[in-house]
């Protein structure tokens, strides 16, 4: 069984047992999160697709760290002009260990 399911603007494909890294969700690490934009179900047999969304499904996960990504530096130049700004960026990230996919009615 597996799910496709929305969070932070991205798409995941995920099963029970997986874990999935997704933008900053707000939690304690051990808190349980309910995944309720739920795009599409399919059990191996029967497929559900929403539109957008598939009716009382969710899908519900375990926050198991709440680490930062690597950093990215963003450089800009312009030769000649002595111009040069560096910036640097880390995403805030959460790691959630997919518990169960719940259908709904």
């Amino acid at each position: 069984m597996f799910a496709i399911v929305k969070t932070g603007g991205k798409q995941y494909r995920v099963g029970p047992g997986d874990q999935i890294v997704v933008e900053r969700i707000a939690g304690e690490v051990g808190t349980e999160v309910a995944l309720s934009e739920v795009l599409a179900l399919s059990d191996g047999e029967t497929n559900a697709i929403g539109s957008p969304t598939v009716a009382n499904a969710s899908v519900r996960a375990k926050i198991v760290q709440q680490p930062r990504g690597t950093k990215v530096l963003v450089f800009k130049k312009k030769r000649r002009k002595n111009y040069r700004r560096k910036r640097g960026h880390r995403q805030e990230l959460t790691v959630l260990k997919i518990e169960a996919i719940n259908q709904g009615a």
